[in-house]
């Protein structure tokens, strides 16, 4: 892991999943009216785990293995709170709701990237 990986932190993955998950829901707000199809969402900390996982190296063959638990990148089906009679189960107020908060994490996920290369450019400049 170099220098910069470690100054980043886990930020640049958080965003990868953060991104994937706005992507999965706005799949949901569009298929809002499609017959028989289920709407997903991300698991954070099990999305999280399997995009870090590829940075960690296990010293022992039975390390690491939370991420294999669980289902590849994180991304789940939603149990919906009503079912529909055409076997669709978005509801729209739930993924809206939901695409509003992904949005806000996202942008915080954004701004403590910027604050930490701010910080490294201030450092390389000697400020």
């Amino acid at each position: 892991m170099n220098l910069i990986d470690r100054a980043l932190g886990v930020h640049p993955q958080a965003l990868e999943v953060r991104s994937r998950r706005m992507e999965l829901l706005a799949q949901n707000i569009a298929n809002a009216d499609t017959p028989n199809f289920k709407a997903r969402d991300v698991d954070f900390r099990a999305a999280l785990a399997d995009a870090r996982q590829t940075a960690l190296a296990a010293t022992q063959p039975g390390h690491v293995r939370e991420a294999e638990l669980t289902a590849k990148d994180g991304v789940m089906y939603r149990i919906p709170f009503n079912v529909s009679f055409d076997g669709n189960t978005v509801e729209l107020n739930v993924e809206q709701a939901q695409y509003g908060k992904a949005a806000a994490d996202y942008q915080a996920t954004l701004n403590f990237l910027e604050q930490r290369i701010s910080g490294m450019r201030k450092a390389l400049k000697g400020e």
